[in-house]
């Protein structure tokens, strides 16, 4: 039996560059002057320059020209989850079109939606069969509230389709607009960490044509001690995560003894290609030291990180996406992202 492969991978930003103006939307939530230049100081460390949103921002940065943030109004649960009713099929279009799906949507037999930043039903994965042409039998399934990590999930679902349907043509699509989900804060851990996050959307399609990136496994771990330190919850105003700054240290601590399965058995030296969720610079430092990788072996996650920022579940894809471009035939990668729990999802695969 063939491994499925990632055939083609296209991705989506929407227009709006927020990341200047987001950063000093949140520096004036900080009244004390000290404070501020503490987190005007850490927030230059990011190495993030840039992040989209669906939402335009106001010139002089005290919210956004729809209203939708003000400095002294942040809207509540249900204002957040219809914006994102009204904005993520503009955004899935954009993704999907590049992907190449216009007049090709009848030939797709599954459809796999990742997201984790709003939900109605019927949702995005309907408006896509309607937009697309997709098949009213086409098998839908919905990886929802992984974090970021969703993308390897969906991906691990997609193999286990077409490898037991020889003719599946599995359609994935992640989508998240973690702009929506900014809350009111005045420390400055909680206001560092609404600056990682972007919006963006990726399309794949997965298949046993043998070409793109042959999918060869998957493993998943979790740190239960460390549960506390990544969770997102569904609140009356909104979405409240945390993300602890252990996290980096809780990683390049447990990706050692996890290397192993991680890899099967591979040495690290092996895999040229290393798709790490760039959950943020100090996550990247954390797998570079944990698994010991050679210097630049991330210059593609990091490179994704300072031009989008966090996108959620849709991040990873970036990475995969430009990878793809560039990689020799044989050339063996694996791909990483994290998530709530504290977990990780891993894939390795090989250019075909």
């Amino acid at each position: 039996m063939s491994l499925p492969h990632i055939n083609r991978i296209a991705t989506a930003v929407p227009q709006h560059e927020v990341h200047g103006a987001f950063r000093a939307f949140a520096g004036y939530q900080i009244e004390e002057a000290r404070l501020r230049t503490v987190f005007a100081r850490l927030a230059e460390k990011s190495q993030i320059d840039g992040r989209r949103s669906v939402l335009e921002p106001l010139p002089d940065a005290s919210g956004t020209a729809c209203g939708f943030y003000r400095l002294d109004h942040f809207p509540g649960t249900a204002a957040r989850m219809a914006r994102y009713e009204a904005e993520a099929p503009a955004l899935a279009e954009q993704a999907c079109l590049a992907l190449g799906l216009e007049g090709q949507g009848a030939s797709v037999t599954h459809l796999i939606l990742a997201t984790c930043t709003g939900f109605a039903a019927p949702g995005l994965d309907h408006w896509l069969i309607r937009r697309f042409g997709l098949r009213g039998s086409v098998e839908r399934s919905i990886v929802g509230f992984m974090g970021c990590q969703a993308a390897i999930n969906a991906l691990k679902l997609a193999w286990h389709m077409a490898r037991s349907d020889t003719r599946a043509k599995v359609l994935v699509v992640n989508l998240e607009l973690c702009s929506l989900h900014m809350q009111p804060a005045r420390e400055v851990e909680t206001l560092l960490c609404s600056l990682l996050f972007g919006d963006g959307c990726s399309a794949a399609l997965v298949s046993q044509e043998p070409h793109g990136l042959r999918m060869e496994g998957f493993h998943a771990a979790l740190v239960p001690e460390a549960a506390h330190q990544i969770t997102w919850r569904i609140a009356d105003s909104g979405f409240d995560m945390t993300l602890s700054g252990f996290v980096p240290l809780t990683l390049a601590r447990a990706l050692p003894g996890e290397a192993d399965a991680i890899l099967a058995g591979v040495p690290v030296e092996e895999i040229s290609h290393w798709a790490v969720h760039p959950g943020g610079r100090a996550v990247l430092d954390a797998v570079a030291h944990g698994l010991e990788l050679p210097q630049g072996s991330l210059d593609v996650s990091r490179a994704v990180l300072r031009e989008f920022g966090n996108m959620s579940s849709a991040t990873v894809m970036f990475v995969l996406e430009r990878m793809m471009r560039g990689m020799a035939s044989g050339a063996r990668g694996c791909a990483l992202a994290f998530g709530p729990g504290l977990s990780a999802e891993s894939m390795r695969f090989t250019a075909a």
